[in-house]
């Protein structure tokens, strides 16, 4: 399975092209996804925004699918 955050660097090209849009270096986005495993709570909007995949598989521990009702 593919990791949601790999998921949005292919959608947008590179982890360079992710980091432009989003006004970071690549840096950033290499550690999001080596050392830190996950996307930091403010670039998940932004990330869910340019690459299409969404805050509930970017960041499910803040962003949680809601409850079907019954």
């Amino acid at each position: 399975m593919c990791d949601p955050l790999e998921k949005a660097i292919q959608k947008v090209g590179s982890q360079t092209a992710l980091a432009k849009v989003l006004n970071k270096k690549q840096g950033h986005v290499w550690n999001w996804l080596n050392r830190d495993k996950k996307v930091p709570a403010e670039m998940v909007i932004p990330i869910e925004k340019v690459s299409g995949v969404s805050r509930h598989e970017l960041r499910p521990d803040i962003y949680p699918l809601p409850e079907k009702p019954g």
